[in-house]
């Protein structure tokens, strides 16, 4: 006898308390094994895939995609120990209504075993491959098994990949070839609809081009519709009391990696007494520098050393002179605590948002092997496959908004952490050189700190010491 057992989201981890279905891995009616992937949620943290501990038949999903669950909400059930897939309940099932199990003379067996994995953290399964999902063909089911209750399942969207004037293909609708979950929430935004694009990727695929391609069309034809629609004369009334309201203003939650980000950012000014410094650096020397390494290095000697990673080693040497920024103030304590470690957090732009991805142990690395890190968690954040782990444990934060092409900021210290370093555009300007005025490569360098950790005179040795390894990088030879 089949006995339905209902999956929770589970805790997380980090203090997450809630995430967003992002895309579902399994359909009601499949067979899942024990810690296969069921759906793929999106946390303040990071996007990860959800392993079911039960293996069994999947009776119903809760919760459509782009929806937001809290920890402990269902997220499907499964009929363990069923030996087919129970009939799917109609959309507008009634809640309570029940659904016939399967008769086990009409239908193969099952191929997974009833006991639960307990491994139900994110990312934490057993790490054997996931059986392959099987569907059972609804037609096939019989009436025999004891009745099992269904809650009420909202219809799967199901995407399909057509061509753009058609939407069906036989009258039937196919699935949507697209894979990136970015994608299905660009189109989801701009309410496009995927069944009506055809994809420019291998076999079919569609690509975040052709959904961008699809909203440059939308608004041209919303444009132009607006130029050709017929002029009216435009005639001042009074208000009257029955006059329509004026369009109300958007409203855009504060959820995911963006309320995740706007809580820490107002934890920090709520709790940190902070004060900022900056000071205008010649970095001209460190970009010939730099050049000559990667000139010695050869067309196949490794990797190119960026200045961020040239950045992030002078850090990690100021650190060690000044380590009375790598700490934290343990409030409930009142006590500063010095942290025996660096974990260097860089900040990196992303789709989702704001994320600081942490190189462990940065103090023990060259400039060579943290350029390398770098490099590894940036592609990881871009595809937006970091894990919790790696985006919290970071004791100093270095953020190069000179991408963004300005000069300075003033920049909000990451809570916990004691300060955070700025780094503005290189550009040439006009800079007095050996009492001569020439045209050098100029950056300026923006230090916010914790006052409670330290006063002004350690934090303005720190950006000095800074400054003058970035003037003259053999400075650094003396901790190499």
């Amino acid at each position: 006898m089949a006995q339905v057992l209902e999956f929770k989201l589970p805790d997380l981890g980090e203090g997450l308390t809630e995430a967003e279905i992002v895309r579902w891995l399994v359909e009601v009616g499949d067979v899942v094994a024990i810690d296969q992937p069921v759906v793929e949620v999106e946390t303040a943290k990071a996007m990860v895939e959800v392993p079911c501990p039960y293996g069994g038949v999947v009776t119903a999903r809760f919760g459509e995609e782009g929806s937001e669950l809290p920890v402990g909400a269902p997220l499907l059930t499964v009929a363990v120990g069923a030996t087919e897939a129970p009939a799917s309940p109609a959309p507008s099932a009634a809640p309570g209504s029940s659904a016939s199990g399967a008769s086990s003379a009409d239908a193969p067996a099952a191929e997974e075993s009833s006991a639960g994995s307990g491994n139900v953290l994110v990312g934490y399964g057993t790490g054997a491959p996931a059986a392959r999902r099987r569907r059972i063909r609804p037609e096939r089911v019989g009436t025999s098994a004891a009745p099992v209750p269904a809650p009420v399942v909202e219809p799967d969207p199901v995407p399909v990949a057509v061509p753009a004037a058609a939407g069906e293909v036989n009258g039937q609708q196919g699935p949507v070839a697209v894979v990136s979950p970015l994608v299905r929430r660009l189109a989801r935004q701009h309410e496009i609809d995927l069944r009506r694009l055809t994809g420019s990727g291998p076999d079919g695929l569609i690509l975040r081009a052709d959904v961008d391609s699809a909203i440059r069309r939308a608004e041209e034809a919303a444009r132009a519709q607006t130029r050709t629609a017929p002029a009216e004369p435009v005639v001042a009334e009074a208000p009257t009391a029955g006059a329509a309201a004026p369009a109300a203003a958007e409203r855009i939650p504060l959820r995911g990696v963006r309320g995740a980000v706007a809580d820490k950012l107002s934890r920090s000014r709520n709790e940190i007494p902070d004060a900022t410094c900056w000071v205008d650096a010649d970095a001209t020397e460190l970009m010939a520098a730099r050049a000559a390494m990667n000139a010695a290095s050869g067309p196949s000697g490794g990797p190119k050393v960026s200045v961020l990673a040239l950045l992030a080693r002078i850090c990690t040497a100021a650190l060690a002179r000044y380590p009375e920024l790598n700490s934290t103030v343990d409030t409930a304590a009142r006590e500063i605590v010095r942290l025996p470690g660096v974990h260097l957090g860089f900040a990196a732009q992303t789709e989702r948002g704001l994320v600081v991805p942490v190189v462990r142990d940065a103090h023990a690395r060259n400039a060579e092997s943290i350029g390398a890190e770098i490099a590894r968690l940036t592609e990881l954040a871009r595809t937006g496959k970091l894990s919790p782990a790696q985006l919290t444990g970071g004791t100093f934060t270095l953020n190069n908004y000179g991408v963004f092409g300005v000069d300075g900021s003033t920049p909000i210290i990451n809570h916990p952490e004691a300060a955070m370093l700025g780094v503005g555009r290189i550009m040439p300007k006009p800079w007095v050189h050996n009492g001569e005025l020439a045209v050098r490569q100029v950056v300026q360098l923006s230090l916010t700190f914790d006052h409670r950790v330290c006063d002004g005179g350690t934090a303005g040795g720190f950006l000095r010491y800074v400054a003058d390894c970035v003037e003259q990088p053999a400075v650094l030879l003396r901790t190499l």
